[in-house]
């Protein structure tokens, strides 16, 4: 079985399994109430190695939102866009030159609503290895390759709390060579991670 087949099969199955999320964990809990949203998607690209790979982004620190961060390569779907998969292979064109072509598209996991007013598809699919890629001047100032099975292994997860607007909210982080992963990227990674069977078991 290729490493496609056995991510679709292990995300088909995941979405017949929705009493094994913790939708409370895996929501930004700022989110308050009813707010309009909009629409967004991050492309989750694996690569097929043996041992496969996650591409990550490190975004520019000149951005007006989430500047510095990591991020999935992604962004609000236009207008143009045909759903949210176009989308998010349309940003990741434009952020690090991944073309479409590339990808071989799994599905989708999980809509993730933002504190900053999106909600994010995430949308996987599996890429060939070591792909020429080049960060986009202004928006992006790095990528870079996590193991995929390190990313998902719910014991590199540490919950994190901060004071926001008076009371403490929780988060996501994971450390991979000194890189921060956290907010909105790690919050997604866990909810895949449950998806597909890594720690549906995990508090």
């Amino acid at each position: 079985m290729t490493l496609a087949e056995r991510l679709r099969a292990a995300l088909d199955a995941g979405h017949r399994r929705d009493d094994l999320l913790q939708p409370s964990d895996v929501r930004d809990p700022r989110i308050e109430g009813d707010i309009p949203l909009a629409p967004a998607a991050v492309l989750v690209a694996i690569t097929d190695r043996p041992e496969p790979g996650l591409i990550l982004t490190e975004r520019s620190a000149r951005l007006r939102n989430h500047a510095g961060q990591i991020a999935f390569p992604g962004g609000r779907v236009d207008e143009g866009d045909a759903d949210e998969i176009a989308g998010a292979l349309r940003e990741a064109q434009e952020e690090i030159a991944l073309h479409p072509d590339h990808v071989q598209v799994i599905g989708t996991s999980d809509r993730y609503h933002t504190f900053t007013g999106f909600d994010i598809v995430p949308v996987l699919g599996v890429i060939p290895p070591d792909l020429p890629l080049r960060p986009r001047e202004g928006e992006v100032a790095d990528w870079f390759e996590v193991p995929l099975a390190y990313a998902l292994d719910p014991m590199n997860r540490v919950r994190r709390e901060v004071e926001l607007a008076g009371a403490l909210r929780q988060y996501y982080e994971i450390d991979w060579q000194g890189r921060r992963i956290w907010g909105i990227t790690a919050a997604i990674l866990a909810n895949i991670s449950r998806r597909l069977g890594h720690d549906r078991l995990a508090a």
